[in-house]
C-alpha cells in the first residue's frame, strides 16, 4: 500500500508519496488538471501498489478526489482545521503540507469530512445558484433606493417595482449618469426576476420527487423552497446519529469553553454548510409568529433585551427545529412540536 499526500494551489498539487515504513516513494508536483492527473495516476500506478490519498477541503479539490478515483485511487478530503489540529507545524510550506498529509494517511488519522455524491452536489448548486439571484437581484433594489434617497425623493409605494412603483420611478427627475444606472438596474432586476422563476420552476419540479421535501414542508416557517435546500444541505440524514450530532454540524450551537469551574458559552462555531444554517434560521424567523413557538420567543427576546434578544432568540428556535428535523427525516413522520428541553444559550 501506498499513501499520497496532496497539497492543491491555484496553479499546482504538490504530491509525496510514501509506502508502508514511511519511506518516501516519490515527490512531485503537477497541475491541478485532467490531463496532468492523469499522467500522475499513470506515473505511481508503476509501483504496482494500491494507493491512499488525503487532501485538504478546498476549491478543486472535489475535482482532484473524483479525477483520481476514477485511476483506482482511495482518496479522502480532510478537514483543514482539524488536519491543522492533528499536525501542527513549525514551518509551513506546499511541500511539508503534502508530506503531513501522506503521514496522516499512513497512520489513518485523516480527519475526513462526508462528501456528498454528484447527485446530492447538483441539488446543492441548484439551490445555491438560486439564492446568489435573490441575493444579487435585493443588492440592485438596494441600489435604486439609495438612489432615490440621494436625491429626495420619497417613495409613497409599499412595493416600488410593482406597477404603481414603476410609474413613480418613470416619472421622476432623476440626473445623469444615474437616470442611466436606475433604468439599467431595473432591466437587471427583470432579468433576474425571470431567472429566479425559472430556477424556482424547476426546484419546485424535482422537489416534489424528493424524500425529504414534502415532510420539511410540515415544519413552521419552511415552505418549498427552503426545503429543497434543507434538503440538499443535509444530505443523507442517516450519517448523523443523533439530533445534538445534527444540531452540531449546522453550526448553530455556541462554543464552549471549559476548564476546572470554569464553564462559559462563546459565539456560534459556525461549521458546517453556511447555505444550511442560513435556512434554518430564515425559517425560525416565520416559526416565531407560530403559535407553537412564539410565546417562548417573545420570552427569550424579553429576558435577553433589546439588542441580543431577537438574535438569540432566533438562533434557538433555529435548533429546536433542527432537532424536529433529525427526528421527522429519521422517523419519516410530519412534523409535530415537541415538549419543553433543556436550552443552550448563545
Amino acid at each position: 500500500m501506498l499513501y499520497a499526500g496532496l497539497d492543491l494551489s491555484r496553479q499546482k498539487l504538490d504530491v509525496h508519496v510514501l509506502d508502508e515504513e514511511g519511506r518516501s516513494v516519490d515527490l512531485l508536483a503537477v497541475r491541478p488538471d485532467a490531463d496532468a492527473l492523469r499522467t500522475l495516476a499513470e506515473r505511481i500506478a508503476r509501483h504496482g501498489q494500491p494507493v491512499e490519498a488525503a487532501i485538504e477541503s478546498m476549491n478543486g479539490a472535489r475535482f482532484v478526489h473524483d479525477t483520481l478515483e476514477r485511476y483506482g485511487w482511495d482518496v479522502a478530503i480532510a478537514d483543514a482545521a482539524k488536519a491543522k489540529g492533528l499536525a501542527p507545524l513549525a514551518a509551513k510550506t506546499d511541500k511539508i503540507d503534502a508530506r503531513v498529509l501522506a503521514e496522516l494517511a499512513r497512520r489513518e488519522l485523516v480527519p475526513a469530512i462526508w462528501l456528498p455524491d454528484p447527485e446530492v452536489r447538483a441539488e446543492r448548486e441548484r439551490a445555491r445558484f438560486r439564492l446568489s439571484l435573490v441575493r444579487y437581484r435585493t443588492s440592485l433594489k438596494n441600489r435604486i433606493h439609495a438612489t432615490l434617497i440621494t436625491f429626495g425623493h420619497p417613495v409613497p409605494v409599499s412595493d416600488l417595482f410593482g406597477v404603481a412603483g414603476r410609474k413613480l420611478l418613470a416619472s421622476l427627475a432623476i440626473p445623469e449618469p444615474w437616470a442611466t444606472t436606475l433604468a439599467t438596474s431595473l432591466r437587471l432586476v427583470d432579468e433576474l426576476e425571470a431567472e429566479i422563476d425559472s430556477c424556482e420552476a424547476e426546484l419546485r419540479a424535482m422537489g416534489a420527487d424528493h424524500p425529504y421535501v414534502p415532510l420539511l414542508c410540515t415544519v413552521p416557517g419552511i415552505s418549498w423552497v427552503l426545503g429543497y435546500t434543507i434538503a440538499a444541505e443535509i444530505g443523507d440524514i442517516g450519517r448523523f446519529a443523533s439530533p445534538k450530532r445534527f444540531t452540531g454540524y449546522t453550526g448553530l450551537c455556541p462554543r464552549v469553553y471549559q476548564s476546572g469551574p470554569v464553564d462559559r458559552r462563546g459565539s456560534l462555531t459556525k461549521s458546517g454548510p453556511k447555505y444550511l444554517r442560513w435556512a434554518l434560521i430564515e425559517a425560525a424567523a416565520t416559526a416565531a409568529r407560530n403559535p407553537q413557538y412564539h410565546e417562548r420567543y417573545e420570552h427569550t427576546k424579553r429576558r435577553l433585551g433589546k439588542q441580543r434578544g431577537s438574535k438569540i432568540a432566533r438562533v434557538e428556535l433555529a435548533r429546536d427545529l433542527a432537532s424536529a428535523i433529525w427526528h421527522m427525516l429519521t422517523r419519516q413522520e410530519p412534523f409535530r412540536a415537541a415538549g419543553p428541553t433543556n436550552r443552550l444559550v448563545a
